[in-house]
């Protein structure tokens, strides 16, 4: 409970308000139930026969009675007078109309506190929903390099869900019970305080009987959530290989994979949800048990000859004792809730929680963008704990230079280039900008200069303008298709059904391999950066859509400082400076043609492609 309470600290507070006026209403439903119950017993008593005494009225101010006993007596006296004016039949009427009344008052309190509650629920989901996605944006991309998609989908949707039908869910109710039973007992006691006394004896082995049941709840629902990430996992695998799923005819190894994944989380979730079903009947069965030892107790006091308490007070406290037993239900049913929904909060703040090693200076640096050069000075990296793969590497690049960056797969090529936007932060030597050590600027600042062109155009569900504009403010229709002719885009555009306004699809799924990748870079063009990298942008494209989308790099390129990643080695002839990246270490450098006269490892692999 103490994780919970914690949960409610940190989002309920925005709320309290709420939570204020749910509290007022549920006191006033409580009181109206029990003053209801108090008026129309002793009422029904005498309208039966079941009590001959004849009442006087007693004046509200009488010394030396008791407000409860005057109470009582004058409300005797009414009920003879409406009998002896009106009649029994008429009389009943009036007490039906007057229970109706105080019914109406009790449900709408309730009614109220139940609906002041809804805002707040909303509200503490909209708000989990909205930390978790605005901490996933600030991740480092290392973070999901170790986290499946659909494990990350699976705890924004299921486990919020399943937060706010079980934590907050059962919040209204640990704001309702304990104001109603704070009430009944206190009626209780001022009725009878020895059979109070022995209701409270019985209590606790139910309430330990109770949470025996429900103390393995939490593991087993976050081993159920656990099953449910691996489906959704499954899922956004299937849908993003689909090609390969039908190019090697595996529809039925993937359908025998979910199937199994679905079939263990069923069976997770039928065990919690047993064991959570059999909170209602146990409780149901406790709450009897409950009343008959109360009931056997109180009359055993009432058949001795000394009783403190007679028949019709002990009828009215039976009736406000099994008035408790749905309180004491809901509160079972929220140790259950509780409990499972905290096996969700567990999994949703693994991301909440989740450390960012890309500090952010707390006093940056002003910077205006590259002026003179860029530096790696003796730069080491490594992933976590692992083996470094960055192996002391220093480069120098003046403004407006293009440095080419080549290697076998796995050389360290794109982490070396990730390390300059930040990314990734080095774990021995430096990076810096015009002498300034890139960790000291604000990253905004330093992700602001660079435009990226990688292998795989990444394109939003959205229309051609928007992409385009992604991250630009206040960019002009004018400079759109401007930035677009540059990238050899506007005429494939002008084609479309609405021109800049039609939807490209999912990740760019309408537009051909050629026309995606110029869309990118109609994005970079747009974005004017003072750095620009380029990781492997035409290596998966074809002769033709190769040639146009060259002829916008060389475009782009013009002027700004490139850093170009490249398997083909034809598309960086006219590079500057050519590195040979070769297991995390500089193994050569120098121009295409210095390279070639070498007759070493850039030599070797340009014979390959030419051959």
């Amino acid at each position: 409970m103490k994780e919970f309470f914690k949960v409610l600290g940190r989002y309920v507070m925005p709320y309290k308000g709420y939570l204020a006026g749910s509290l007022l209403f549920n006191l006033l439903s409580a009181m109206l139930n029990v003053f209801s119950f108090m008026s129309i017993i002793p009422m029904l008593q005498m309208l039966f026969g079941m009590n001959s005494k004849v009442y006087h009225f007693i004046p509200w101010d009488t010394a030396g009675m008791s407000f409860k006993d005057i109470a009582v007596n004058n409300g005797y006296y009414l009920t003879d007078q409406l009998i002896a004016i009106y009649g029994a039949s008429t009389t009943l009427l009036l007490i039906g109309l007057f229970l109706v009344v105080t019914t109406l008052l009790k449900t709408g309190s309730y009614f109220a506190s139940a609906a002041i509650m809804v805002p707040m629920r909303t509200g503490i989901v909209r708000d989990i929903r909205i930390q978790v996605y605005h901490k996933i944006l600030s991740l480092p991309l290392s973070f999901f390099s170790d986290e499946r998609k659909g494990d990350i989908i699976a705890r924004m949707s299921g486990d919020v869900n399943e937060i706010e039908n079980s934590v907050t869910g059962s919040l209204e109710m640990l704001i309702k019970n304990p104001i109603l039973l704070i009430c009944y007992f206190a009626v209780l006691i001022y009725t009878s305080w020895q059979l109070t006394l022995f209701t409270i004896i019985v209590l606790p082995a139910m309430g330990w009987a109770m949470g025996r049941i429900g103390r393995k709840l939490k593991s087993k629902s976050l081993y159920a959530q656990n099953k449910w990430s691996e489906t959704m996992a499954q899922l956004e695998e299937t849908l993003g290989g689909m090609r390969i799923i039908k190019a090697f005819t595996a529809e039925r190894k993937m359908a025998d994979r979910f199937d199994s994944c679905t079939n263990n989380y069923r069976h997770a979730a039928t065990r919690v949800a047993i064991r959570q079903a059999s909170a209602h009947p146990v409780s149901e069965f406790l709450g009897t048990v409950l009343i008959v030892l109360v009931l056997w107790y109180g009359g055993t006091l009432i058949f001795s000859k000394h009783s403190p308490i007679d028949a019709p007070t002990f009828i009215f406290y039976m009736v406000i004792l099994y008035s408790i037993i749905q309180p004491l239900k809901d509160f079972a049913r929220a140790t259950y809730n509780i409990p499972k929904g905290m096996a969700s909060v567990e999994r949703v703040n693994k991301i909440l929680n989740a450390p960012n090693p890309i500090r952010e200076d707390p006093n940056p640096l002003p910077f205006s963008g590259l002026k003179n050069e860029i530096c790696f000075n003796d730069v080491h990296f490594s992933y976590g704990t692992g083996a470094e793969v960055i192996h002391g590497v220093s480069l120098r690049i003046k403004r407006g230079e293009t440095i080419a960056i080549v290697g076998q797969s796995g050389s360290g090529k794109s982490t070396l280039v990730d390390l300059l936007p930040r990314y990734h932060d080095v774990t021995g030597g430096s990076i810096t900008i015009d002498g300034v050590d890139i960790r000291h600027l604000r990253i905004a600042d330093l992700r602001g200069i660079i435009g990226n062109v990688n292998q795989d155009a990444i394109l939003f569900n959205d229309t051609f303008y928007n992409n385009i504009t992604f991250g630009v403010q206040h960019a002009t229709m004018e400079e759109v298709i401007a930035a677009a002719k540059v990238a050899n885009a506007h005429e494939f555009i002008m084609e479309s059904e609405k021109g800049y306004e039609t939807t490209v699809g999912d990740r760019g799924c309408r537009l051909s391999g050629g026309q995606r990748q110029r869309i990118s870079i109609a994005r970079a063009i747009l974005k004017n950066p003072d750095i620009l990298i380029l990781d492997e942008a035409t290596s998966a494209l074809d002769t033709e859509s190769e040639r146009l989308v060259q002829q916008a790099l060389d475009r782009l390129m013009n002027s700004r400082t490139t850093i170009a990643i490249a398997h083909r080695l034809s598309t960086i002839k006219n590079a500057d400076e050519i590195c040979v990246l070769h297991e995390g270490r500089i193994v050569e450098r120098g121009t295409h043609d210095q390279l070639i006269a070498l007759n070493g490892y850039y030599k070797k692999l340009h014979d390959m492609q030419q051959l």
